[in-house]
């Protein structure tokens, strides 16, 4: 049996970490799988790893602009899977329908959350999650099988979709290795000062659901009661949520020191962040599986999270819940945590338990056994 997967619309951000990890961790033999044709561009070929059942099919197409690569996905890509595949894969969500059997992925909730796209308003991005949001429904809706990554995300997308014509499946993402470590000791809060502050962190992009500006207003009314914290934001920005951002540090006139944007970093120096980080943060307001509180959790950190989309399924009864839209709830989610020592020790090492069934060898061999399964149904 030979898979081929169309990654010619990822490039960069979680559907790379996920295509690197999967075939990484993957040995698809087991499944009668003797070779994996992955198409997509030189710059994602170059961080998949090497395997003997792998082989790196470029095309300079792929690295072109959209439309070229849209293009190519319509038209060339059926035309080489008939000559290399057996069964294609399309983990961005995307599917033409003129090879079969396929199998996609539900990767992306914001086209499905209406509440979530109209903070855009009438913009671009609006639009384009609108298209999204019919392309990906009727990809799913051909496709032979779909993988979604909980059943929150499923329940979403369902209501759009209404009917699948075939299989779906829950298969989870993993954590890197690299992002785990046991819970430490928790220092109690008279150990903290103005010159050595408690280290809040929020990785994710500055983005109109991620709500790093609500962040930053419990942050200054947590340092109104005398906390000494410090708020540590990493991820790239729209440029609009940066605005907005930019403007509620200056209102409340929150110096460099305090509030600290390092803004997009390699994803091989996010463990350092986590691991030099005292409480991680996470106000998204839509999700369709958090990587983020994911990599937290692992990093043994006690966990202030929103209590919007599936995050309550994942991090459980192991962290402190807020409204993401609610500064003052932000806080004493905070406080919380930050005023008690033994609560923080219980809920790291109980969200690092949590996060040790999130591998990514479960994931590559659910994923490949359930493209093998949808293969065979499908053999002439």
């Amino acid at each position: 049996m030979r898979v081929g997967i169309d990654a010619s619309n990822l490039r960069q951000g979680g559907g790379v970490t996920h295509l690197v990890e999967l075939l990484r961790e993957a040995w698809p033999y087991t499944h009668g799988i003797e070779e994996v044709v992955v198409y997509a561009g030189g710059e994602t070929l170059d961080k998949i790893s090497p395997r003997p059942w792998l082989r790196k099919a470029y095309d300079s197409m792929l690295d072109q602009p959209l439309p070229v690569r849209t293009y190519w996905q319509y038209v060339r890509l059926p035309q080489l899977a008939r000559q290399d595949c057996d069964v294609l894969f399309a983990p961005g969500g995307r599917v033409s329908g003129s090879f079969k059997p396929v199998v996609t992925m539900s990767r992306n909730l914001l086209p499905f959350e209406s509440a979530e796209r109209r903070r855009y308003g009438v913009s671009w991005m609006h639009l384009k999650l609108l298209l999204l949001r019919g392309i990906q429904t009727r990809s799913f809706r051909i496709a032979d099988g779909v993988i979604f990554l909980n059943q929150f995300a499923r329940s979403v997308v369902m209501d759009h979709a209404k009917k699948l014509r075939g299989q779906s499946t829950i298969i989870p993402h993993g954590i890197g290795k690299q992002f785990q470590r046991e819970p430490i000791a928790q220092r109690p809060l008279s150990a903290y000062s103005k010159e050595k502050p408690i280290h809040l962190l929020y990785v994710s992009i500055v983005d109109l659901y991620k709500h790093q500006w609500n962040v930053v207003e419990a942050v200054s009314l947590l340092r109104r009661q005398g906390m000494p914290i410090q708020l540590n934001l990493v991820g790239p920005a729209y440029p609009p949520a940066m605005r907005y951002l930019l403007e509620t540090m200056a209102r409340l006139r929150l110096s460099g020191k305090v509030i600290r944007y390092h803004g997009s970093v390699p994803y091989s120096l996010l463990p350092e962040f986590y691991h030099q980080a005292d409480i991680a943060v996470f106000a998204s307001s839509c999700e369709n599986m958090p990587n983020i509180l994911l990599e937290a959790m692992a990093a043994g950190l006690p966990i202030a999270c929103s209590s919007r989309g599936p995050m309550p399924s994942v991090l459980g009864d192991a962290g402190t819940y807020f409204d993401p839209e609610q500064p003052r709830e932000i806080a004493d989610a905070l406080a919380l945590l930050i005023g008690n020592r033994k609560m923080r020790e219980t809920y790291a090492h109980d969200a690092y338990q949590r996060s040790q069934v999130y591998s990514w060898e479960r994931c590559a061999e659910d994923t490949f056994a359930f493209i093998a399964e949808i293969a065979r149904a499908h053999a002439p």
